[in-house]
């Protein structure tokens, strides 16, 4: 591989839109590679010849990888033509997606720039999700749960406010809950009727670690002996697993799950529930 370092290696990812896109792709790809590193070079938003000429520019400073979305043929032709010259491997992401949907649905696309970032009612309806979440974090404005579509409940460091957000982005309204010792539950937080309450938990050594570099990165010293006592963490998560079997709340244990799984697998539930409740 003559464009390749030793442990790393330039990725280009360009296209015509924001390129988040392009990212996740190229990001899930790259991780199955732990012993090489990329070196994102990112071009969004090119929709114009000139604009076009940097990259190309770019491209023979730090050959590498292309990735692209880039609708309009004027732009794509010519980036195509400069990989091919230089060697360099290149892939339309978009395109095996749309040649699939054709032949299943047949008929004309209509090209469309950054068609999946339009203001439509879902675009509103994720940004409605963010501000309730972002409101109802940590416990916060627990009056108006029942207005919430997913009510995350744990001990504090099991990712609650981190999944909370991305499932907003998902467009579901979420708040969160701490579950704290010798401080009461919100008083409706049991009666709930509307959300979806799922438990997070995880095991007493990863919350002890957890919390033990968050008081590093605080410098915190102070009251902090029971919070990383791994006997008084263990009963946490007891009373955690207790509460959740007492109101017949789904539990997911976040120790080897990322962001993105628990909030899949909390989506699916969601599903599950929606189905059940419209048979």
């Amino acid at each position: 591989m003559p464009h390749r370092g030793g442990n790393y290696f330039h990725l280009h990812l360009i296209s015509d839109a924001t390129g988040e896109t392009l990212l996740t792709v190229a990001r899930a790809a790259a991780a199955q590679y732990s012993n090489v590193a990329p070196v994102e070079h990112i071009h969004p938003l090119v929709r114009t010849r000139k604009q076009l000429d940097r990259v190309l520019d770019e491209l023979d400073e730090a050959p590498g990888i292309v990735l692209y979305t880039l609708l309009d043929r004027h732009l794509a032709d010519p980036l195509e033509e400069k990989c091919r010259a230089l060697g360099l491997p290149y892939l339309s992401i978009l395109d095996p997606v749309l040649q699939l949907f054709h032949s299943y649905l047949g008929g004309e696309t209509k090209p469309r720039v950054g068609a999946q970032h339009m203001l439509n009612a879902d675009y509103f309806k994720r940004i409605e999700a963010l501000n309730y979440t972002m409101v109802h974090d940590d416990g916060q404005h627990t009056d108006d749960l029942e207005q919430a579509e997913i009510v995350l409940v744990g001990v504090s460091r099991t990712s609650k406010t981190p999944t909370s957000i991305y499932l907003a982005n998902r467009g579901v309204k979420t708040a969160n809950v701490p579950l704290v010792p010798n401080v009461p539950l919100p008083p409706n937080l049991e009666t709930l009727v509307q959300p979806l309450v799922v438990g997070l938990i995880a095991t007493p050594e990863r919350i002890v670690q957890i919390r033990q570099n968050r008081l590093l990165g605080l410098k915190a010293e102070q009251d902090a002996d029971q919070y990383i006592d791994r006997q008084a963490v263990t009963e946490e998560i007891a009373f955690s697993r207790k509460l959740c079997a007492r109101h017949n709340w789904p539990i997911i244990d976040v120790t080897r799950r990322s962001i993105e799984e628990t909030a899949a697998a909390i989506m699916a539930l969601l599903a599950e529930r929606r189905r059940n409740a419209a048979v």
